[in-house]
């Protein structure tokens, strides 16, 4: 029998829709012991007056961001409003060997950059392949429903 997706991608870590001011917002950090790879998407929608968004991956040796530092290669081309970016999307694919695995790194987050106007947008960072049983076994507990 057939899986269902829900029992191969997990919901692992989010920065939650929302008029978001400039700043920069982190995800939760989410562990790569769990799955074979990760998918990160970041979402905008209206981008204020000259506003942009940077979307990059960071990896941690734990679950509170200690030694935090960026994954190599794992960040988008700045989303621009002046480049007419209102409604795009971004994705960023990273596996475990993008990590510094020999420092003990294992663990990543999502870092969702706004910068000069408040702007529409969000990220969902999706667990994929599970190591053992399902992936909706790893679902964040904001996950409300799965169908």
């Amino acid at each position: 029998m057939a899986t269902l997706p829900s029992e191969r991608v997990a919901v692992v870590a989010t920065i939650d829709p929302d008029a978001n001011a400039a700043g920069a917002l982190t995800s939760d950090w989410a562990s790569m012991e769990d799955f074979s790879e990760m998918m990160a998407v970041a979402m905008v929608g209206a981008l204020g007056t000259s506003a942009t968004v940077d979307f990059k991956l960071q990896q941690a040796t734990d679950s509170s961001g200690t030694g935090a530092k960026d994954i190599s290669g794992k960040a988008i081309t700045q989303l621009t409003q002046a480049g007419t970016d209102d409604d795009k999307q971004a994705v960023i694919n990273v596996n475990g060997a993008d990590l510094d695995v020999a420092n003990d790194f294992d663990h990543v987050a999502m870092v969702l950059t706004t910068a000069t106007a408040t702007s529409d947008s969000g990220a969902v960072l999706l667990g994929m392949r599970p190591r053992y049983g399902p992936a909706s076994d790893y679902d964040l507990a904001s996950v409300d429903e799965i169908v």
